[in-house]
């Protein structure tokens, strides 16, 4: 089983990109604070509808709950093996009031303070 769920705060805002055949990809860190020791960073990475989701709705400093798992890129760079580890977010929610929230509204009829999209069930 790889899943991963993961609570902090955006570090940066999202930058959204476009695949050569048009597929957006939003990529993005949060830092997750811990009591007894400094914060720790994630890399996520998000694709199509969620991607796009993110970079609307999330801002550097707000705060998420990331369901997803981790992928794994290689890569031959010259002869050598590289390799690069990131989590995959397959579902988002907001954390954060829309009050505490400098940032747009989430989408009519949504609560307060969930919201969740998934790319399961997307035609491509």
């Amino acid at each position: 089983m790889n899943k991963v769920i993961l609570l902090g705060r955006l570090v940066a805002d999202p930058e959204l990109r476009f695949t050569q055949n048009n597929v957006p990809v939003c990529r993005f860190r949060i830092a997750i604070n811990k009591p007894e020791a400094e914060a720790e960073f994630f890399r996520i990475v998000a694709w199509r509808g969620t991607a796009e989701f993110i970079s609307k709705y999330f801002k550097k400093g707000s705060k998420i709950l990331i369901e997803g798992h981790l992928k794994t890129h290689v890569w031959d760079d010259n002869g050598t093996k590289r390799y690069d580890e990131y989590t995959q977010a397959d579902q988002v929610y907001f954390v954060d009031s829309k009050k505490a929230e400098n940032q747009e509204s989430a989408p009519e009829g949504q609560s307060e303070s969930y919201y969740q999209l998934s790319d399961e069930g997307l035609p491509f």
